[in-house]
């Protein structure tokens, strides 16, 4: 059994959208172009949650 902590927070589009990081459109577009960490199953797109917000804080520590 596993305890859990290897796995990812995943996440749809919406749900991340709901977060208010980005728009629904946004997310889309950036998935399509790879920019964000997502899986598609059965035509729902999944966003690893974690690592997006990992890649956005990297950015934005870039910017400073």
């Amino acid at each position: 059994m596993t305890d859990g902590a290897n796995i990812p927070k995943m996440l749809t589009i919406r749900e991340v959208a709901k977060t208010g990081l980005l728009s629904e459109y946004t997310l889309r577009q950036l998935c399509k172009q790879g920019k964000v960490p997502c899986i598609t199953v059965n035509n729902k797109v999944l966003i690893n949650f974690d690592a997006f917000v990992q890649q956005l804080q990297q950015l934005k520590g870039a910017d400073r």
